[in-house]
């Protein structure tokens, strides 16, 4: 078994992990990497700071029938401006 990861693997392990999606042995992978590696210590961290922006700006979305109606109006308006 390889127990150290090359750059491109732990990036793709550090953005699995963002999601949740990186088994116990890839995370404790990716800190040893990290320990060594400083270029993916920094695109670590700059991936927990955009993971904490996004979650900190309480996005909304449409629901999809909201994005429907939406969609309806503005080719409502488009075909009423083609015909003036």
């Amino acid at each position: 078994m390889k127990f150290f990861l090359k750059c491109d693997e732990a990036v793709h392990v550090c953005d699995r992990s963002q999601y949740n999606e990186a088994s116990f042995l890839e995370k404790l992978k990716l800190k040893m990497h990290i320990l060594i590696c400083g270029l993916c210590r920094g695109h670590a961290k700059r991936n927990t700071k955009l993971t904490e922006t996004i979650k900190s700006a309480n996005l909304k979305t449409l629901l999809p029938e909201e994005k429907q109606s939406l969609k309806k109006r503005l080719q409502q308006e488009i075909n009423n401006g083609n015909e003036s």
